[in-house]
């Protein structure tokens, strides 16, 4: 940023319950609080919005149910251990109507952006199965967070999914808050990392036609305020809402503006007419860590001009004190939050679809098939600590301790193929929670100080584990640094990818560990200096 100076010293860091007085069960000036609060199920859980939603409908007094395929994976949030936790497939009826019994309110916080050309019929399908549970559980209202668009004209297909399911949820029988966004504001939402990336990298830019469109964007902090709010409103209420911040801009002068508060010189933007929409997605994909399957829709809803035609929430959801947060400064926190390596939730939160999520093969009760290991270990001169800084930190900035290039070009192909690829980075650098996405991997194991497990999410002809473990050494100046690659191929596309790639483990893997037993080293003589 220009400055270390906070322009907004009134935005603190509050539950947004703060804001909304009288209205919410742990708000000032609610009425005295039931024996028994209601009970919110939230959907989504493991998404970008769903992860910060959670700790806003605590701290407003509510009682949270975390509706997710693998709640497990949630226990490193720090929400983790005062919610209840549900299983549940979103395309399972039975599962979902078990999630749902003795629910009060459920927020329906899924969609399938990113995940190929089924998402459609895959949002329709989890759409009319949520309805009819909420319908059959007793529910007493769904929240829906939908997509902002203009009406009379033909939509993009994600737009009109999100707006189908809408409908759905209308329709369930069960009063029903749809509430409409366009371009959402936040560190770590795909709209503002693709934004944020564009103007960052491109000092000079030839851009589609959309940028002269008008859009309304919203800070995450007020969608998740409306979100929280929703849940009060009266039961014969059941309706859309068009939700915006105080302003609108195209996307051109969202850029400009973007690079005047990060302290850039201002952009050089030249519109040209033949960038189509999905030229204009691939163009975003090699620039920025958006991948294509999440960049394409993306794009595609910004062709139309989204700008909300009414504002009636605010009979239900009161305007705050100081007013919706306006652009500059909804750009200027989210830079706070990624300064400050404080970014909550990511667009890549959510696992990819598609990927695996099997148990690791090894473990006991796993049948079937081949799998391949390649298992290293090597005595470090360092302590476990030291040892553990290192492998917490891999990916991302740090990169992976070995052949640099071969890293990049694997992922550069994965992103060809469709996969997320290395740009995703990590949460934030220095710390990992189970489900966390580090590059192409997803973290599906942290025992702090002992094993980092890493499933793959690249596009692979199989199932692909990476572990990091760090055992004692013979004395307390060394330390065990065991390393395993598994490898479960299918079919036989599985096999010849695995013997293709196997001549070159030597250097990726092999130069990964003594990559990463140099910097433990580094780390213990830096510690041992102080």
């Amino acid at each position: 940023m220009a400055d270390d100076v906070d322009p907004f010293p009134d935005l603190l860091p509050e539950p947004v319950a703060a804001t909304l007085a009288g209205l919410v069960p742990g708000s000032p000036g609610s009425a005295p609080r039931p024996e028994r609060a209601p009970l919110v199920a939230v959907t989504g859980v493991t998404g970008y919005v769903g992860g910060r939603l959670v700790p806003e409908l605590l701290a407003a007094g509510y009682r949270v149910r975390a509706v997710a395929r693998h709640p497990d994976r949630l226990r490193g949030r720090s929400w983790f251990a005062d919610v209840e936790t549900a299983v549940a497939d979103a395309g399972e009826a039975a599962q979902i109507r078990a999630a749902l019994d003795g629910v009060d309110i459920a927020y329906y916080l899924i969609h399938s952006l990113g995940t190929g050309h089924t998402f459609e019929a895959r949002d329709r399908h989890t759409a009319l199965v949520f309805a009819q549970a909420a319908r059959e559980a007793g529910v007493r209202r769904i929240v829906y967070l939908g997509g902002l668009h203009p009406h009379g004209e033909e939509l993009s297909p994600h737009l009109a999914s999100r707006t189908e399911v809408g409908e759905i949820l209308l329709a369930s029988g069960v009063p029903t808050t749809v509430l409409r966004a366009a371009v959402i504001l936040g560190s770590g939402s795909a709209s503002f990392e693709m934004m944020r990336y564009l103007t960052e990298r491109l000092p000079a830019m030839t851009v589609p036609r959309w940028v002269e469109n008008r859009i309304q964007p919203i800070s995450i902090r007020d969608v998740l305020r409306y979100l929280v709010g929703s849940a009060a409103m009266p039961p014969d209420v059941s309706r859309g809402f068009d939700i915006g911040g105080p302003d609108v801009l195209t996307y051109r002068e969202m850029m400009q503006r973007y690079a005047a508060i990060a302290g850039l010189p201002r952009r050089l933007i030249v519109g040209v007419g033949v960038l189509t929409p999905r030229l204009s997605s691939l163009w975003v994909t090699l620039v920025t860590p958006v991948p294509a399957g999440l960049a394409r829709p993306l794009v595609e809803s910004l062709v139309h001009e989204v700008i909300c035609k009414e504002h009636d929430i605010a009979r239900f959801v009161p305007d705050p004190p100081g007013g919706l947060i306006g652009f500059d400064r909804a750009v200027r926190l989210a830079l706070r939050r990624v300064q400050d390596a404080d970014v909550t939730t990511r667009w890549s939160s959510a696992s990819v679809v598609g990927a695996p999520s099997d148990p690791l093969p090894s473990d006991p009760g796993w049948a079937g098939g081949s799998l391949y290991v390649d298992e290293r270990r090597v005595t470090v001169e360092a302590s476990p600590a030291a040892l553990w800084r290192v492998i917490e930190a891999v990916g991302g900035e740090r990169g992976w301790y070995s052949w640099a290039l071969a890293w990049q070009v694997r992922g550069l192909l994965d992103r060809v193929v469709g996969g997320p690829g290395l740009r995703r980075g990590r949460r934030v650098q220095g710390q990992l929670l189970v489900d966390d996405a580090v590059d192409f991997w997803r973290v599906e194991e942290v025992a702090p100080g002992r094993l980092l497990r890493l499933r793959a999410e690249m596009r692979l002809p199989g199932l692909a584990w990476l572990e990091l473990r760090v055992e004692p050494g013979p004395d307390d100046q060394h330390t065990v640094f065991a390393q395993r690659a598994l490898f479960h191929p299918h079919g036989l596309a599985g096999q010849l990818y695995w013997w293709a790639v196997y001549p070159f483990h030597g250097v990726v893997f092999g130069g990964m560990q003594r990559g990463i037993a140099r910097a433990a080293a580094t780390v213990e003589r830096a510690r041992t200096d102080r």
